[in-house]
């Protein structure tokens, strides 16, 4: 069971990784246009998702975490 905690928790900080990736990638294309434009940018609203997928990753990693030392705590004791 740890060791499928283990691997999860690899996995969900792989994706926040990813999602930070994505994020500063996409922040780098973003054009004068979209900086100076009226209304909300494309660009703005994918950075946008970025940053909660990232937090939700995050998330989902800190459940791992807990769900992972309270196994090794009752293996432990």
């Amino acid at each position: 069971m740890q060791t499928f905690l283990f691997v999860l928790i690899v996995l969900a900080a792989i994706g926040a990784l990813v999602s930070v990736v994505r994020g500063v990638i996409i922040m780098l294309r973003t054009s004068h246009e979209d900086l100076t434009g009226t209304g909300v940018s494309q660009s703005g609203l994918r950075q946008n998702r970025m940053m909660w997928r990232r937090i939700q990753f995050q998330a989902i990693a800190i459940v791992f975490v807990v769900l992972f030392l309270l196994v090794a705590r009752g293996h432990a004791g």
